[in-house]
């Protein structure tokens, strides 16, 4: 193991002791249910912008921190953010849905909880992951400075293949949705708090997709 290993081994070390100790468990819980929006953007500001960092160490062998990290970490809380409304959004319409018989099985927590994660990522969540592609595009395009960059030229730089047969076919379906499952059977003040730790999974799972792609064309 290298140095960055145990930095960041420790840093969420540090995050479940902090969630195991009663005291600064309720502190912490007692601040996401006062302020969930800001809530939101801590958990996934610190813990995605790790994964995407865990990611990084997967492909290059080593830790290494990309331009404009700051910024990508930000579009993460702002992600952060957005999994807050939607958690309560799609939860609340699936049970809506039940009991207006328009999906079945009313006031069963299993069923409203898969409905809920199933709906949410079949719509926002493609819409998401491709807000995040672009985001961290146009942050590298800012560094790049290549002339003026727009919103068409961003959408060209996207590698469309791994984002539709990687991460809306294959992370959406086999991952999130069984993910998410789980997620909405969990208190809510629980709920996009190990989503946040989810999206650790996700750097891990882009990583082994990297790897995968420059496999297949070396």
């Amino acid at each position: 193991m290298k140095k960055g290993d145990y930095i960041w081994g420790l840093a969420l070390l540090a995050w479940i002791v902090m969630l195991a100790v009663p005291v600064s468990r309720e502190a912490f819980m007692a601040f996401t249910g006062a302020h969930p929006y800001a809530g939101g953007f801590i958990k996934f500001i610190i813990l995605a912008t790790m994964g995407d960092l865990l990611g990084i160490r997967l492909i290059r062998g080593n830790y290494f921190i990309p331009n404009g990290v700051v910024l990508k970490a930000v579009v993460w809380g702002v992600i952060g953010m957005m999994s807050t409304l939607m958690f309560t959004l799609y939860m609340g319409g699936a049970s809506t849905a039940q009991n207006a018989g328009l999906l079945p099985f009313a006031g069963t927590a299993v069923a409203q909880a898969f409905f809920g994660s199933a709906v949410m990522n079949l719509t926002f969540g493609p819409m998401m992951m491709f807000f995040h592609r672009i985001m961290d595009l146009w942050i590298d395009s800012s560094y790049e400075k290549n002339g003026k960059t727009t919103l068409s030229k961003l959408v060209d730089k996207i590698d469309w293949h791994s984002l539709v047969e990687f991460s809306w076919a294959k992370t959406c379906l086999f991952f999130w949705i069984p993910a998410h499952t789980i997620v909405f059977m969990l208190p809510p003040q629980y709920r996009v708090l190990v989503s946040a730790f989810l999206s650790i999974a996700l750097g891990l799972l882009l990583a082994f997709a990297k790897k995968g792609k420059t496999t297949k064309t070396s």
